[in-house]
C-alpha cells in the first residue's frame, strides 16, 4: 500500500507537537488535500465526540478542525483518560474498555498496537495524506520497549519524522543532541530533520547554533517558529490562563480539581474582552465573583472530597448567600447533587459520597459510558437561545422523589420537551447545571449567561470562528518560517500520491 505518512514528534511533552500538526493539516488542507490528523496513543482528560458517538482526544478535534475533515475515531485510536496517579481508562477506537494500572497496560501494548496499525491503515486507504503526532518525547528509555507512542510506531509504519524542540524552556541545541543519541541507529535515521519552536529575539545571534547543529547531526533545520503572542488555540491538557480584558464587566471563578476534564468548556468565556475568567488552584479560596462555575472531572467522588478539604464547599454556601450564581457542567453538575453513588466502582472503590446538596439530583455511576453530540435550548434569565455541544459522562442523574421546585434548563431544540436527566435550574434561578461540554461557546448563549448573572456583555465572536482563525495565524506563521517544500519531499520521497478523485498529486 502507498504510504502517506510524516510524523512529528518532540524533545519534551509541550514542545509544540499539537500545534505543529494542526500547522500542518491546516497548510495542506488550503493546498486541496484531504488530510487526517492521527495521534497513535493520547494521554489527556480533554476529549471530543466524533459523529458515530465515539471519543477522541480534544487535540485530534482541533487538528480535523484545521483540516476541515470530520472527527474519525481512527484520528486517535487509543486514549488514556488518567483516573489516579497510576491508573487509567483505556478507550479503543472511541469505546471505552476498563480501567487499567499502569502495569497492566504495558502488558496490553500488542493489542493496542494493533488498533493503532489497523487506524493507520484505514485513514491511508481513505486520506490523501496523515499527518501523525507522537507523544511526549521518543527518547524515554524506561517506555521504550512495546512503544506505540513514538518510534515504535513510526518505524511499525515506516514513516519519516520531524523532531520539535521548544527553546523556550533553554538547553535546546542539548535537547536535540541528546534525543538523537538515545534512538537507535534506524531510528535515528528515520529523523529528517528538526524545527526550533518559540523562538524569542533576533535570529541572526542563533545562526551559528543552527549550523553547527546542522554539521554535527547531518540533518537539516527546517525552520525556527517565533514565539507567536496572541495565539489562542485549544490546549491539549494544559490549562491556559491568559486573557486580553478590555473591558471586565462579568467575573467568573473555576475551581482546579485534580482530575478536571474539558477545560476547553471555558475557552470562549476567557477569551471574551469583557470577561474576566479565572481558574483556582487547590491551595487558593474562592474569590469574590458574580459566577462560580464547577467544571468536569474524571474522578468525581474523589474531586468533590477534594472541594470539601479545600473548604471550597463552605465558600460556594457563602457566595450563594450574597446573591452570587453557580453553575455545574458534567461531572459539576453531579457534584452539585445530593449524593454520587459508585456501588461497581467504575472511577474507584465502590461507595457513595455527599454532594454539595444544592441540586435536588442524585448520580449512580454506571458501566456504559453516555457519548453523543446534542443540540438543544437553554433557558436562562427568562429567555432561550439555541446552543449545541457533547455529552461525556458515565453517571446518569435523577431527581429526588422529594425535591424542591426546580426546573428545565435544557429542552429539545425541535420541540418543547425536555428530558429530565438535561439539566435543571433552582426555583431562585441561583444554582444551574447540565451535562452539555460546550454549553457556552456560541456568543447568544455567552451574552444570556452574563444576563442571568446581572451583568451585560457584548456578543463576542463565536468560538469556531476564532479558532480556525488562530489555525489561519499558526499555519501562516508555519508557512513564512518552515521549509514545507522539504517537507513535502520527505513524504513525496515515499511516492507520488493519489488523490480522492484519483488524480495524480505530486506533494
Amino acid at each position: 500500500m502507498i504510504n502517506k505518512t510524516i510524523m512529528v514528534q518532540g524533545t519534551s511533552s509541550d514542545a509544540g507537537k499539537s500545534m505543529l500538526v494542526a500547522a500542518l493539516c491546516r497548510i495542506f488542507a488550503r493546498q486541496n488535500f484531504k488530510v487526517a490528523p492521527f495521534k497513535p496513543q493520547n494521554m489527556a482528560l480533554n476529549s471530543a465526540v466524533t459523529p458515530c458517538g465515539g471519543e477522541i482526544g480534544r487535540a485530534q478535534a482541533v487538528q480535523a478542525l484545521a483540516a476541515g475533515v470530520e472527527l474519525n475515531v481512527h484520528f486517535n485510536p487509543i486514549l488514556l483518560k488518567p483516573s489516579s496517579d497510576t491508573g487509567a481508562q483505556v478507550i479503543m477506537h472511541g469505546r471505552a474498555l476498563s480501567h487499567m494500572q499502569a502495569a497492566a497496560y504495558h502488558d496490553y501494548k500488542k493489542v493496542a498496537m494493533e488498533a493503532v496499525l489497523q487506524s493507520h491503515q484505514y485513514l491511508n486507504s481513505n486520506y490523501d495524506l496523515i499527518v501523525v503526532e507522537g507523544a511526549g518525547s521518543p527518547a524515554e528509555i524506561n517506555l521504550r520497549e512495546g512503544d506505540i507512542a513514538n518510534m515504535g510506531f513510526a518505524e511499525a509504519a515506516d514513516c519519516p519524522v520531524i523532531l520539535v524542540a521548544d527553546i523556550d524552556r533553554g538547553g535546546v541545541f542539548a535537547q536535540i543532541v541528546g534525543t538523537l543519541d538515545l534512538l537507535s541507529p534506524s531510528e535515528r535515521k528515520r529523523v529528517k530533520g528538526f524545527i526550533i519552536n518559540k523562538f524569542r529575539g533576533d535570529i541572526s545571534l542563533l545562526q551559528s547554533g543552527l549550523d553547527w547543529l546542522e554539521a554535527k547531526t547531518n540533518k537539516p533545520v527546517l525552520g525556527v517558529l517565533p514565539f507567536l503572542k496572541g495565539l489562542d488555540v485549544a490546549a491539549e491538557d494544559a490549562i491556559v490562563t491568559q486573557q486580553n480584558l478590555s473591558d471586565a464587566k462579568l467575573k467568573i471563578v473555576v475551581p482546579v480539581f485534580p482530575r478536571i476534564s474539558n477545560h476547553t468548556d471555558f475557552d470562549a468565556l476567557r477569551s471574551h474582552p469583557q470577561i474576566d475568567l479565572q481558574f483556582i488552584a487547590p491551595d487558593q479560596q474562592l474569590p469574590s465573583a458574580d459566577l462560580i462555575i464547577l467544571p468536569g472531572s474524571k474522578n468525581v467522588r474523589a474531586d468533590c472530597q477534594h472541594l470539601k478539604n479545600m473548604g471550597w464547599d463552605n465558600q460556594i454556601n457563602k457566595h450563594l448567600r450574597y446573591g452570587g450564581k453557580v453553575f455545574g457542567i458534567c461531572g459539576g453538575y453531579q457534584m452539585l447533587g445530593q449524593n454520587i453513588s459508585d456501588s461497581l466502582g467504575i472511577e474507584d472503590t465502590p461507595g457513595t459520597i455527599q454532594g454539595l446538596n444544592l441540586l435536588p439530583i442524585t448520580t449512580e455511576l454506571k458501566a456504559g459510558k453516555t457519548l453523543k453530540r446534542k443540540s438543544s435550548v437553554l433557558q436562562l434569565a427568562g429567555q432561550k437561545v439555541k446552543v449545541s455541544g457533547y455529552e461525556i459522562h458515565c453517571g446518569e442523574s435523577q431527581l429526588s422523589k422529594h425535591h424542591l421546585s426546580v426546573s428545565h434548563l435544557l429542552t429539545n431544540e425541535l420541540a418543547n420537551e425536555s428530558n429530565e436527566t438535561d439539566g435543571f435550574i433552582t426555583a431562585d434561578q441561583q444554582v444551574a447545571g447540565c451535562y452539555l461540554h460546550g454549553i457556552f461557546d456560541s456568543p447568544e448563549a455567552i451574552k444570556l449567561l452574563a444576563q442571568w448573572c446581572n451583568q451585560e456583555v457584548s456578543a463576542g465572536e463565536d468560538h469556531q470562528t476564532q479558532q480556525l482563525k488562530a489555525l489561519d495565524m499558526l499555519a501562516d506563521a508555519c508557512e513564512k518560517h518552515l521549509d514545507i517544500g522539504k517537507i513535502k519531499h520527505f513524504i513525496s520521497n515515499q511516492t507520488n500520491q493519489t488523490n480522492q478523485t484519483g488524480e495524480e498529486r505530486q506533494i
